[in-house]
Protein backbone atom coordinates (compact mmCIF):
# COMPACT_ATOMS: atom_id res chain seq x y z
CA UNK A 1 0.00 0.00 0.00
CA UNK A 2 1.45 3.37 -1.02
CA UNK A 3 2.05 5.74 1.86
CA UNK A 4 1.37 2.93 4.35
CA UNK A 5 3.75 4.72 6.74
CA UNK A 6 1.08 7.45 6.90
CA UNK A 7 -1.51 4.92 8.13
CA UNK A 8 -1.70 4.23 11.82
CA UNK A 9 -3.46 1.09 13.05
CA UNK A 10 -5.11 1.16 16.48
CA UNK A 11 -6.90 -1.62 18.38
CA UNK A 12 -9.23 0.00 20.92
CA UNK A 13 -10.96 -1.70 23.83
CA UNK A 14 -13.40 1.08 24.66
CA UNK A 15 -14.48 -0.04 28.11
CA UNK A 16 -16.86 1.50 30.64
CA UNK A 17 -14.12 1.55 33.28
CA UNK A 18 -10.88 1.53 31.23
CA UNK A 19 -9.81 2.21 27.66
CA UNK A 20 -6.89 0.16 26.34
CA UNK A 21 -5.26 0.98 22.99
CA UNK A 22 -2.71 -1.26 21.28
CA UNK A 23 -0.36 -0.41 18.41
CA UNK A 24 1.58 -3.34 16.87
CA UNK A 25 0.30 -5.60 19.69
CA UNK A 26 1.83 -3.30 22.31
CA UNK A 27 -0.28 -1.46 24.90
CA UNK A 28 0.29 2.26 24.36
CA UNK A 29 -2.70 3.56 26.37
CA UNK A 30 -4.26 1.93 29.43
CA UNK A 31 -6.28 4.64 31.14
CA UNK A 32 -9.58 5.04 33.02
CA UNK A 33 -12.44 5.98 30.65
CA UNK A 34 -12.99 9.45 32.04
CA UNK A 35 -12.56 13.02 30.81
CA UNK A 36 -12.53 16.34 32.70
CA UNK A 37 -14.01 19.51 31.18
CA UNK A 38 -13.67 23.18 32.04
CA UNK A 39 -17.28 24.25 32.51
CA UNK A 40 -16.72 27.80 31.27
CA UNK A 41 -14.83 27.04 28.04
CA UNK A 42 -16.44 23.55 27.63
CA UNK A 43 -13.00 22.29 26.57
CA UNK A 44 -11.44 19.05 27.84
CA UNK A 45 -8.57 19.66 30.28
CA UNK A 46 -7.62 16.10 31.33
CA UNK A 47 -8.12 12.49 30.24
CA UNK A 48 -7.74 9.08 31.82
CA UNK A 49 -5.79 8.84 35.08
CA UNK A 50 -5.34 12.64 35.33
CA UNK A 51 -9.10 13.14 35.01
CA UNK A 52 -9.82 10.31 37.47
CA UNK A 53 -7.75 12.09 40.13
CA UNK A 54 -10.22 14.99 39.78
CA UNK A 55 -13.31 12.72 39.92
CA UNK A 56 -15.43 13.41 43.04
CA UNK A 57 -12.82 16.02 44.05
CA UNK A 58 -13.58 18.75 41.53
CA UNK A 59 -14.17 22.45 42.08
CA UNK A 60 -17.33 24.04 40.58
CA UNK A 61 -15.50 25.01 37.36
CA UNK A 62 -14.45 21.44 36.47
CA UNK A 63 -16.74 18.58 35.54
CA UNK A 64 -15.62 14.97 35.15
CA UNK A 65 -17.60 12.70 32.81
CA UNK A 66 -17.46 8.95 32.24
CA UNK A 67 -18.67 8.84 28.61
CA UNK A 68 -19.60 5.14 28.69
CA UNK A 69 -22.36 3.61 30.77
CA UNK A 70 -23.26 -0.08 30.69
CA UNK A 71 -20.65 -0.67 27.99
CA UNK A 72 -22.11 1.84 25.52
CA UNK A 73 -21.62 5.53 24.78
CA UNK A 74 -23.85 7.63 27.02
CA UNK A 75 -22.25 11.01 26.23
CA UNK A 76 -21.36 11.34 22.55
CA UNK A 77 -19.29 14.55 22.81
CA UNK A 78 -17.29 13.36 25.83
CA UNK A 79 -16.58 9.99 24.14
CA UNK A 80 -15.29 11.73 21.01
CA UNK A 81 -13.09 14.09 23.05
CA UNK A 82 -11.77 11.18 25.12
CA UNK A 83 -10.83 9.04 22.09
CA UNK A 84 -9.25 12.10 20.47
CA UNK A 85 -7.29 12.81 23.68
CA UNK A 86 -5.99 9.23 23.89
CA UNK A 87 -4.99 9.22 20.19
CA UNK A 88 -3.07 12.48 20.80
CA UNK A 89 -1.22 10.80 23.69
CA UNK A 90 0.10 8.23 21.20
CA UNK A 91 0.89 10.78 18.50
CA UNK A 92 2.81 13.32 20.57
CA UNK A 93 5.96 12.45 18.59
CA UNK A 94 4.30 12.77 15.16
CA UNK A 95 3.80 16.50 14.89
CA UNK A 96 4.70 16.86 11.18
CA UNK A 97 1.64 15.05 9.84
CA UNK A 98 -1.62 13.52 10.97
CA UNK A 99 -1.71 9.84 10.02
CA UNK A 100 -4.74 8.14 8.51
CA UNK A 101 -6.09 6.01 11.33
CA UNK A 102 -7.45 2.50 10.89
CA UNK A 103 -9.29 1.29 14.00
CA UNK A 104 -10.86 -1.86 15.33
CA UNK A 105 -13.07 -1.01 18.33
CA UNK A 106 -14.69 -3.55 20.66
CA UNK A 107 -18.41 -3.19 21.51
CA UNK A 108 -20.88 -5.19 23.65
CA UNK A 109 -22.82 -7.90 21.79
CA UNK A 110 -26.08 -6.41 23.05
CA UNK A 111 -25.41 -3.05 21.32
CA UNK A 112 -28.31 -1.56 19.35
CA UNK A 113 -27.92 -0.03 15.86
CA UNK A 114 -27.98 3.44 17.45
CA UNK A 115 -25.24 2.49 19.93
CA UNK A 116 -23.10 0.99 17.15
CA UNK A 117 -23.52 4.18 15.11
CA UNK A 118 -22.48 6.27 18.15
CA UNK A 119 -19.19 4.32 18.40
CA UNK A 120 -18.58 4.66 14.66
CA UNK A 121 -19.33 8.40 14.64
CA UNK A 122 -17.20 9.09 17.74
CA UNK A 123 -14.30 7.14 16.19
CA UNK A 124 -14.64 9.01 12.88
CA UNK A 125 -14.76 12.41 14.58
CA UNK A 126 -11.65 11.45 16.58
CA UNK A 127 -9.74 10.87 13.32
CA UNK A 128 -10.61 7.32 12.27
CA UNK A 129 -10.67 6.82 8.47
CA UNK A 130 -11.24 3.05 8.32
CA UNK A 131 -13.31 1.71 11.22
CA UNK A 132 -14.21 -1.86 12.11
CA UNK A 133 -15.98 -3.13 15.22
CA UNK A 134 -15.77 -6.46 17.00
CA UNK A 135 -18.11 -7.87 19.63
CA UNK A 136 -16.46 -8.07 23.05
CA UNK A 137 -17.06 -11.79 23.72
CA UNK A 138 -15.49 -12.67 20.34
CA UNK A 139 -12.51 -10.38 21.06
CA UNK A 140 -12.13 -11.84 24.59
CA UNK A 141 -12.21 -15.41 23.22
CA UNK A 142 -9.49 -14.57 20.67
CA UNK A 143 -7.49 -12.71 23.31
CA UNK A 144 -7.29 -15.72 25.63
CA UNK A 145 -6.19 -18.00 22.78
CA UNK A 146 -9.42 -19.80 21.79
CA UNK A 147 -9.62 -20.99 18.19
CA UNK A 148 -12.86 -19.16 17.37
CA UNK A 149 -12.96 -20.55 13.81
CA UNK A 150 -12.84 -24.22 14.88
CA UNK A 151 -16.02 -26.32 14.50
CA UNK A 152 -16.25 -26.84 18.29
CA UNK A 153 -18.10 -25.07 21.07
CA UNK A 154 -16.23 -22.48 23.16
CA UNK A 155 -17.93 -20.57 25.96
CA UNK A 156 -16.75 -17.32 27.47
CA UNK A 157 -18.06 -15.07 30.26
CA UNK A 158 -16.54 -11.58 30.01
CA UNK A 159 -17.32 -9.49 33.12
CA UNK A 160 -16.36 -5.91 32.30
CA UNK A 161 -17.18 -2.59 33.95
CA UNK A 162 -20.60 -2.04 32.40
CA UNK A 163 -21.75 -5.40 31.05
CA UNK A 164 -21.29 -9.12 31.50
CA UNK A 165 -21.09 -10.75 28.07
CA UNK A 166 -21.82 -14.48 27.90
CA UNK A 167 -21.33 -16.22 24.57
CA UNK A 168 -20.99 -19.61 22.94
CA UNK A 169 -18.70 -19.38 19.90
CA UNK A 170 -18.22 -21.84 17.05
CA UNK A 171 -17.03 -21.59 13.42
CA UNK A 172 -16.22 -17.88 13.72
CA UNK A 173 -19.69 -16.93 14.90
CA UNK A 174 -21.55 -16.26 18.15
CA UNK A 175 -24.13 -19.07 18.35
CA UNK A 176 -25.86 -18.08 21.61
CA UNK A 177 -25.30 -14.99 23.70
CA UNK A 178 -26.62 -12.98 26.59
CA UNK A 179 -25.51 -9.46 27.53
CA UNK A 180 -26.55 -8.25 30.99
CA UNK A 181 -25.88 -4.91 32.62
CA UNK A 182 -24.60 -6.42 35.86
CA UNK A 183 -20.82 -6.07 36.11
CA UNK A 184 -18.01 -4.17 37.85
CA UNK A 185 -19.87 -0.83 38.11
CA UNK A 186 -22.86 -2.52 39.76
CA UNK A 187 -20.50 -4.28 42.22
CA UNK A 188 -18.95 -0.89 43.08
CA UNK A 189 -22.29 0.85 43.66
CA UNK A 190 -23.55 -2.07 45.78
CA UNK A 191 -20.47 -1.78 48.00
CA UNK A 192 -21.19 1.96 48.30
CA UNK A 193 -24.78 1.28 49.39
CA UNK A 194 -23.69 -1.49 51.77
CA UNK A 195 -21.23 0.83 53.55
CA UNK A 196 -24.01 3.37 54.03
CA UNK A 197 -26.62 0.92 55.26
CA UNK A 198 -24.46 -1.39 57.40
CA UNK A 199 -21.74 0.93 58.66
CA UNK A 200 -23.39 4.35 58.38
CA UNK A 201 -20.32 5.64 56.52
CA UNK A 202 -20.36 7.69 53.35
CA UNK A 203 -17.81 6.57 50.73
CA UNK A 204 -17.23 7.71 47.15
CA UNK A 205 -16.96 5.69 43.94
CA UNK A 206 -13.14 5.53 44.07
CA UNK A 207 -13.10 4.21 47.68
CA UNK A 208 -15.77 1.61 46.83
CA UNK A 209 -13.65 0.45 43.90
CA UNK A 210 -10.63 0.14 46.22
CA UNK A 211 -12.70 -2.02 48.64
CA UNK A 212 -13.69 -4.24 45.68
CA UNK A 213 -10.04 -4.64 44.61
CA UNK A 214 -8.61 -5.19 48.10
CA UNK A 215 -11.26 -7.47 49.67
CA UNK A 216 -13.80 -8.18 46.92
CA UNK A 217 -15.00 -11.81 46.96
CA UNK A 218 -17.74 -14.03 45.54
CA UNK A 219 -17.67 -16.54 48.42
CA UNK A 220 -16.98 -16.16 52.14
CA UNK A 221 -14.86 -19.36 52.40
CA UNK A 222 -11.74 -18.36 50.48
CA UNK A 223 -8.52 -20.39 50.43
CA UNK A 224 -6.54 -17.23 51.13
CA UNK A 225 -8.47 -14.61 53.08
CA UNK A 226 -7.14 -11.07 52.51
CA UNK A 227 -6.54 -8.72 55.45
CA UNK A 228 -9.58 -6.54 56.22
CA UNK A 229 -9.44 -3.21 54.42
CA UNK A 230 -9.58 -0.05 56.56
CA UNK A 231 -12.06 2.51 55.25
CA UNK A 232 -12.03 6.09 56.51
CA UNK A 233 -14.91 8.49 56.03
CA UNK A 234 -17.61 10.60 57.69
CA UNK A 235 -20.31 9.04 59.88
CA UNK A 236 -23.59 9.86 58.12
CA UNK A 237 -25.34 10.86 61.36
CA UNK A 238 -22.65 12.91 63.11
CA UNK A 239 -20.21 13.79 60.26
CA UNK A 240 -17.40 12.75 62.62
CA UNK A 241 -14.53 10.82 60.99
CA UNK A 242 -14.70 7.05 61.49
CA UNK A 243 -12.60 4.02 60.55
CA UNK A 244 -14.20 0.71 59.55
CA UNK A 245 -12.43 -2.60 58.87
CA UNK A 246 -14.21 -4.33 55.96
CA UNK A 247 -13.76 -8.08 55.48
CA UNK A 248 -13.98 -10.19 52.30
CA UNK A 249 -16.84 -12.16 53.90
CA UNK A 250 -18.93 -8.98 54.18
CA UNK A 251 -18.31 -8.10 50.52
CA UNK A 252 -19.20 -11.66 49.42
CA UNK A 253 -22.53 -11.23 51.22
CA UNK A 254 -23.02 -7.74 49.73
CA UNK A 255 -22.38 -8.91 46.12
CA UNK A 256 -24.37 -12.16 46.41
CA UNK A 257 -27.51 -10.97 44.56
CA UNK A 258 -25.54 -9.56 41.61
CA UNK A 259 -23.52 -12.75 41.21
CA UNK A 260 -26.76 -14.75 41.32
CA UNK A 261 -27.98 -12.70 38.32
CA UNK A 262 -24.80 -13.61 36.42
CA UNK A 263 -25.32 -17.30 37.34
CA UNK A 264 -28.91 -17.20 36.00
CA UNK A 265 -27.74 -15.60 32.72
CA UNK A 266 -25.02 -18.28 32.28
CA UNK A 267 -27.61 -21.04 32.86
CA UNK A 268 -29.96 -19.45 30.30
CA UNK A 269 -27.16 -19.47 27.69
CA UNK A 270 -26.34 -23.11 28.50
CA UNK A 271 -30.06 -24.04 28.11
CA UNK A 272 -30.10 -22.51 24.61
CA UNK A 273 -26.81 -24.13 23.51
CA UNK A 274 -27.10 -26.92 20.87
CA UNK A 275 -26.30 -30.37 22.41
CA UNK A 276 -23.08 -31.00 20.43
CA UNK A 277 -21.63 -27.65 21.43
CA UNK A 278 -22.83 -28.16 25.02
CA UNK A 279 -20.82 -31.37 25.15
CA UNK A 280 -17.67 -29.52 23.96
CA UNK A 281 -18.18 -26.88 26.65
CA UNK A 282 -18.56 -29.47 29.44
CA UNK A 283 -15.30 -31.12 28.30
CA UNK A 284 -13.28 -27.89 27.94
CA UNK A 285 -14.88 -25.80 30.66
CA UNK A 286 -16.01 -22.18 30.56
CA UNK A 287 -13.54 -19.28 30.52
CA UNK A 288 -13.84 -16.10 32.59
CA UNK A 289 -12.32 -12.83 31.38
CA UNK A 290 -12.65 -9.12 32.15
CA UNK A 291 -11.88 -7.32 35.41
CA UNK A 292 -14.75 -9.09 37.18
CA UNK A 293 -13.03 -12.45 36.63
CA UNK A 294 -10.49 -11.32 39.26
CA UNK A 295 -13.13 -11.35 42.02
CA UNK A 296 -11.81 -13.80 44.62
CA UNK A 297 -13.54 -17.18 44.62
CA UNK A 298 -15.74 -16.46 41.59
CA UNK A 299 -14.44 -19.38 39.51
CA UNK A 300 -14.95 -21.76 42.44
CA UNK A 301 -18.48 -20.51 43.12
CA UNK A 302 -19.55 -20.80 39.46
CA UNK A 303 -17.94 -24.25 39.06
CA UNK A 304 -19.92 -25.54 42.05
CA UNK A 305 -23.16 -23.89 40.91
CA UNK A 306 -23.00 -25.20 37.30
CA UNK A 307 -21.08 -28.45 37.81
CA UNK A 308 -18.82 -27.34 34.93
CA UNK A 309 -15.20 -26.28 35.36
CA UNK A 310 -14.61 -22.51 35.12
CA UNK A 311 -11.12 -21.28 34.15
CA UNK A 312 -9.86 -17.76 34.77
CA UNK A 313 -8.03 -16.41 31.72
CA UNK A 314 -4.44 -15.25 31.98
CA UNK A 315 -4.41 -11.45 32.39
CA UNK A 316 -8.25 -11.35 32.12
CA UNK A 317 -8.35 -7.54 32.27
CA UNK A 318 -6.75 -7.18 28.82
CA UNK A 319 -8.24 -10.19 27.02
CA UNK A 320 -10.63 -8.04 24.94
CA UNK A 321 -7.82 -5.61 24.02
CA UNK A 322 -5.52 -8.46 22.89
CA UNK A 323 -8.29 -10.04 20.80
CA UNK A 324 -9.12 -6.67 19.21
CA UNK A 325 -5.44 -6.31 18.28
CA UNK A 326 -5.45 -9.78 16.67
CA UNK A 327 -8.52 -8.82 14.63
CA UNK A 328 -6.79 -5.60 13.53
CA UNK A 329 -3.91 -7.60 12.01
CA UNK A 330 -6.35 -9.66 9.90
CA UNK A 331 -9.34 -7.45 9.09
CA UNK A 332 -9.76 -9.14 5.69
CA UNK A 333 -9.82 -12.62 7.20
CA UNK A 334 -12.55 -12.26 9.81
CA UNK A 335 -16.10 -11.99 8.41
CA UNK A 336 -17.52 -11.32 11.90
CA UNK A 337 -16.05 -7.80 12.00
CA UNK A 338 -18.66 -5.03 11.63
CA UNK A 339 -17.94 -2.23 9.20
Amino acid sequence: MAFSFLTQELAIDLGTANTVILVDDKIVVDEPSIVAFDINSKKPIAFGQNAKLMHDRTNPNIRTIRPLRDGVIADFNAAEQMIRGFVKMINKKHTLFTPNIKMVVSIPKGSTEVEIRAVRDSSEHAGGKEIYMIYEPMAAAMGIGMNVEAPTGNMIVDIGGGTTEIAVISLGGIVVNQSIRVAGDVFTSEIQQYMRQQHNIKVGEITSEQIKIKVGAAIAELDEIPEPYIVKGPNMMTAHPVEIAVSSGEIAHCLNKSIEKIEIAILQVLEMTPPELYQDIVEKGIYLSGGGAMLRGLGKRLSEAMNIQFHIAEDPLRAVARGTSMALRNTERYPFLIR
